[in-house]
């Protein structure tokens, strides 16, 4: 039996930034401070849209 393919992620939580990243969590956190990575606060929740840690990454930031 398959499964359906899961959809695309749009948002990261930090833990998930961090893993996905290969940063550190005070790096994820200086990067928000810094305003090169957008952060959105849903609930209690920080998640952080999938565009803006790929641009960081690619360094487009």
């Amino acid at each position: 039996m398959q499964q359906a393919p899961s959809p695309t992620k749009i948002g990261y939580s930090i833990k998930e930034a961090c893993e996905a990243s290969s940063l550190g969590r005070s790096t994820i956190y200086n990067h928000i401070a810094a305003g090169r990575l957008r952060a959105t606060r849903i609930g209690g929740r920080t998640v952080i849209p999938a565009e803006s840690l790929h641009a960081l990454i690619a360094g487009e930031n």
